[in-house]
């Protein structure tokens, strides 16, 4: 047993030594699982600090439960929303037609092809601009992020290859240029359904809601896409449906 313990004691000595060698520009992810949720934490290995932090699974108000990933200094949800109420109980409208949708000037939801049992699960659900701006999309003490917010995110992971940093590695359709998911974001494709009420883009590209409107009073939105390493900046109506992935409050 003593000697069981000398040589841990041993390999973190070493361990400690190498992440001190490391230049500081040098980044390490570290995941721990605490329950269903994941954490990554971010390692400064030039300046010998980590930061470690346990975080319980979180719940929307119709108890889908999501695992959750921390980036530098912010906690994200680590997959796309799926609630179809806000959280104060009240239900958002769930639409399937295509010109009904087009028409909506207040919130309302969809899933991919309107097929909940085939996209819910996996892709989550895509929230009209009306359903962002309410302010009670996300779960209490969460909420979605702002372009500033999104802008930190990818800043942190790396503006060029930040894409590839945050899509997951499967259900992409190829070549999901750059996918690493080294931060456990696990960015999916889930599509978008378009202000005229189309459907487009699953297996191609993401795209996620922020709550900024640009000078056209169009909302900011980040996309990802099979083809691109990076995070395209892109505006979108109030009428498109993208998914949502919340942040906690600060």
């Amino acid at each position: 047993m003593k000697k069981s313990l000398t040589s841990i004691i041993f390999t973190s000595l070493c361990l400690i030594s190498a992440a001190q060698d490391l230049k500081p520009s040098e980044k390490v992810y570290a995941s721990h699982v605490s329950g269903i949720a994941v954490v990554n934490d971010y390692i400064e290995t030039a300046a010998g600090n980590t930061k470690s932090e346990s975080i319980s699974s979180i719940m929307d108000t119709d108890n889908n439960s999501y695992k959750v990933v921390r980036i530098g200094n912010q906690i994200w949800m680590a997959e796309n929303l799926k609630t179809t109420r806000f959280n104060d109980g009240g239900r958002i409208p769930v639409v399937y037609d295509g010109k009904r949708w087009s028409n909506l000037i207040s919130p309302g939801y969809c899933w991919y092809n309107n097929d909940a049992l085939s996209n819910k699960s996996k892709y989550g659900v895509l929230y009209n601009g009306y359903s962002v701006s309410s302010g009670k999309l996300c779960p209490s003490g969460w909420h979605v992020p702002s372009a500033d917010e999104w802008k930190t995110l990818i800043s942190f992971v790396g503006e060029h290859m930040a894409g590839g940093k945050l899509k997951e590695t499967d259900n992409w359709m190829s070549p999901n240029e750059g996918a690493t998911n080294i931060t456990g974001f696990a960015a999916l494709p889930g599509g978008s359904r378009g202000n005229l009420g189309s459907f487009m883009d699953i297996g191609l590209r993401g795209h996620w809601w922020s709550t900024t409107e640009n000078a056209n009073n169009d909302v900011i939105s980040r996309t990802m896409s099979y083809s691109n390493e990076g995070v395209i900046n892109n505006s979108d109506r109030m009428q498109s449906g993208l998914s949502v992935r919340c942040m906690k409050d600060n």
